[in-house]
């Protein structure tokens, strides 16, 4: 299954994007991290400079809290998903997010733009999907890995 990679997006973003503070007050239950074999994707998101709390809104107010309308097995995709950030710009002045599936929940879809059409209508669906598009620098960097024995 191939995903064109502007569209894909995933993630347990339910700490993503907050101040560390905010991340240290919340508890966070166990999960199980990819076993030798395993599929791992890697996609690096470039984000504009001065589209950053747009894409951090995105995803902490409209992506994330809506994951809850899915079936439970689609939920895994967020559940599965860790999420890191730069804290300074690259020499671009953007900025990257980069979301870790870990591991692939194999048969889900990570397509952020059908995700979208299952948490919301078709008009705010687009509308956020938009959202999201307009905050990107180019085309994400998409890495599918295997988890080593190590």
């Amino acid at each position: 299954m191939t995903y064109p990679l502007k569209t894909i997006l995933a993630g347990s973003l339910l700490v993503l994007l907050q101040t560390p503070a905010a991340v240290a007050q919340q508890p966070q239950a166990p999960r199980a991290l990819a076993a030798p074999g395993d599929s791992v994707w890697v996609i690096v998101n470039s984000v504009k400079p001065d589209k950053r709390q747009q894409f951090e809104k995105f995803v902490n107010e409209v992506f994330w809290p809506a994951a809850k309308k899915l079936p439970q097995e689609e939920q895994r995709v967020f559940r599965q998903t860790r999420v890191l950030y730069s804290g300074r710009p690259e020499k671009d002045g953007t900025y990257e997010y980069v979301f870790i599936m870990d591991p692939v929940v194999q048969g889900q879809d990570y397509d952020i733009e059908h995700l979208l059409q299952k948490m919301y209508t078709a008009e705010r669906a687009a509308a956020y999907f938009k959202m999201f598009e307009d905050t990107l620098v180019g085309e994400q960097k998409w890495y599918r890995m295997v988890q080593s024995r190590l």
